[in-house]
């Protein structure tokens, strides 16, 4: 009676989502699934397929023998008022490949594409992304694997690539670059590193299926002409194509070679499973990067050749509206939410994803958002949500509950995003237009002061680097001076070797980082101070050995991560692990009220910052001046300066301390 009275109210309906959560859970608890409204359904005697295409003529479900095929047997498809299309097909049972030919004024005939809604894809290595649905038996045994229950506010996330993470022969793994070698124990890199770190959350680069193949180099093809991609390679994961589908290039049956096919047993859905359970097991929660704003540009996603009117942003002339790097979906249109949300749905009940990081969520309109934020809320009021909301919405977004990159974290620390000239805190100086009122703002979780950006400093993520740009320690690098943007590297590894004054502004930003009220991020390698240089390919490329702003199209060593650099700047590392540690120990650090944070303002670049009562953080931002400054009263136990770490204490002062330069030290008063 409860199923009926779900179907039979607004899917919007808060109240009626748990209800039906209830229902899925408790007919058995390791294997709760999420049912889709479309795609394919497995039934007692076949399986019956459902797909949404109101301006077709007429639709057909193709069954193919072989992923190869370029065609099957065709099943002619049931109209219903609605625009759905259904048909049951007996017979059918798992492992059967299957696609759909429309037939109507907005179809390609000729195109076999796949389902929208694909649990698995095979697809072929090109940029088209051939594809063909794989109908799978996703039960699983989650052995009561749940939800992480971290607080937002309490999370220290780790960004990373997966297959970066394990691919290099120096991470040891034995399935490199995958899903099972992610959490392979014994590893230098994947699980055994996040774990030796002490973070609680993990947010990958896209993990679904996405084109990953970009078209030919200086050919003119499909009408477009690339000049700006040699290694036709897109290796970071933001062209999505199936948004119910793991990535298979990550499982353990993927091939890199150009027209090969991946994912032919769909194993990645159950690999990508254990994957979570792993995380989960080890106190690591999992966030997925999701790209809902768009798709590639020429591949064969099903959308296009469904009906581009309802889910594509169109121009005038009929033509795609685009922007950065791929056709914008119209998300403010029912059907596109509804397959945006339902995919979000089926990541969090199927595969008991903790969170997404959105990828250009200012490109959605403030009711998607709300959309999203009530439906996901109300199967997970823990849920983490939180993307990249620029061009001045941050504000905006949470106010709907959303957190967001911080942006101005990032650049009132280093400085000027693309002029190095144009120096930050950490180097001794600000911007024009900002002064101690700005790092006051900072630690506050950019929630109070000259800056309230945050509704809640837990939306504030803060970072001094992610994937996109150069990254921290290359920043660094061209600011003091010590490369120019021109270099060659030669020697990789003697070239991420920090020495003093590197090794300061990396310990004193990662404090401000790890300190600071709002949730830290911190990406793969910026732990060691390590550099992306351009990797010797075949590929012809006039940068080898230059350091790369925006590597997203290099699988190769550029973006591997070579786990024999990670000693070379150990005492960073370490520095890492123990600001971590610090900041589970004491809640205060990253609890949610401001209201009552104290600063003690020494000068313009010297400041005291007290979480609670009891526990204060120094900082002295000067780049060559060592400060004095005057506690407040009673016996306070150092328990990390820059070159050391006990929370036992390392001495005690009662009076002053002396704050070298570029420094900071953390304090806990004597009970």
């Amino acid at each position: 009676m409860l199923l009926k009275l779900f179907l039979m109210f607004n899917h919007k309906s808060i109240f009626l989502n748990v209800i039906f959560l209830f229902i899925i859970s408790s007919c058995d608890e390791n294997k709760k699934s999420y049912d889709l409204n479309y795609g394919y359904h497995l039934k007692k005697d076949g399986v019956s397929f459902k797909i949404y295409a109101p301006s077709s003529d007429s639709v057909f479900v193709v069954i193919f023998n072989e992923f190869g095929d370029s065609d099957g047997t065709e099943h002619l498809m049931k109209k219903k008022d609605s625009g759905d299309w259904e048909i049951l097909i007996k017979g059918v049972e798992v492992g059967t490949l299957y696609g759909y030919r429309l037939v109507g004024p907005l179809n390609d005939s000729d195109v076999i594409v796949a389902d929208p809604y694909s649990k698995s894809a095979v697809t072929q290595n090109n940029f088209r992304h051939i594809a063909k649905s794989l109908i799978i038996d996703d039960s699983f045994d989650w052995e009561n694997d749940s939800w992480s229950k971290v607080k937002m506010h309490d999370l220290v996330i780790y960004e990373a690539h997966l297959r970066d993470m394990t691919i290099d022969e120096t991470s040891r793994a034995k399935n490199k670059g995958t899903y099972k070698g992610f959490i392979e124990p014994g590893q230098k890199g994947g699980i055994e590193h996040l774990k030796n770190l002490g973070v609680n959350a993990v947010q990958f680069l896209p993990l679904w299926d996405f084109a990953n193949f970009e078209i030919p180099y200086q050919v003119d093809t499909v009408g477009f002409f690339n000049d700006w991609n040699p290694y036709e390679r897109n290796h970071w994961g933001y062209m999505p194509t199936f948004f119910m589908a793991p990535e298979s290039y990550y499982s353990s049956e993927y091939s890199s070679e150009a027209n090969s096919w991946n994912g032919q047993k769909g194993l990645a859905v159950n690999e990508m499973k254990q994957m979570v359970k792993e995380l989960h097991k080890n106190g690591i929660a999992v966030i997925l990067d999701v790209v809902i704003n768009h798709v590639s540009n020429y591949d064969y996603h099903p959308l296009k050749y469904i009906d581009k009117n309802i889910y594509f942003k169109l121009n005038e002339d009929g033509s795609y509206k685009s922007q950065c790097c791929g056709n914008l979906l119209d998300s403010d249109n029912a059907k596109v939410r509804e397959y945006i949300i339902s995919s979000l749905k089926y990541w969090m009940i199927d595969y008991h994803i903790d969170g997404f990081r959105f990828d250009q969520c200012y490109l959605l309109s403030s009711e998607t958002a709300v959309f999203i934020e009530k439906e996901l809320k109300a199967i997970n009021p823990n849920v983490y949500l939180y993307g990249e909301a620029w061009n001045e919405r941050e504000s905006e977004f949470s106010k709907l509950g959303w957190g967001s990159f911080n942006a101005y974290f990032r650049d009132v620390m280093r400085g000027d995003l693309h002029d190095t000239n144009i120096k930050g805190f950490l180097f001794g100086n600000y911007r024009p237009g900002e002064n101690i009122d700005d790092i006051k703002s900072l630690l506050s979780g950019t929630s109070s002061g000259k800056t309230k950006t945050y509704s809640l400093s837990e939306h504030a993520v803060n970072f001094l680097e992610v994937h996109d740009d150069y990254c921290f320690n290359d920043y660094i690098r061209f600011s003091l001076g010590l490369n120019k943007k021109s270099d060659i590297i030669d020697d990789p590894i003697n070239h991420i070797k920090l020495n003093e004054t590197q090794l300061k502004i990396n310990k004193l930003g990662a404090m401000f980082l790890l300190l600071s009220k709002g949730v830290p991020i911190i990406h793969q390698g910026q732990e060691w101070g390590h550099s992306q240089i351009i990797a010797p390919t075949s590929v012809n490329d006039i940068n080898v050995g230059k350091m790369d702003r925006n590597p997203y199209n290099k699988d190769n060593s550029t973006n591997w991560v070579n786990w024999n650099e990670l000693p070379v700047n150990i005492e960073l590392v370490n520095f890492y692990k123990n600001l971590i540690e610090l900041r589970k120990q004491f809640l205060s650090l990253s609890s949610l009220n401001t209201d009552n944070l104290f600063f003690d303002v020494i000068d313009e670049r010297v400041i005291g910052y007290f979480p609670d009562s009891d526990l204060a953080v120094f900082f002295n931002g000067h780049f060559d001046e060592t400060k004095e400054v005057v506690l407040p009263p009673g016996n306070w136990k150092i328990l990390l300066d820059e070159n050391d770490f006990n929370l036992v204490g390392l001495k005690t002062v009662d009076s002053k301390i002396v704050l070298p330069k570029l420094s900071g030290v953390f304090l806990q008063r004597e009970k």
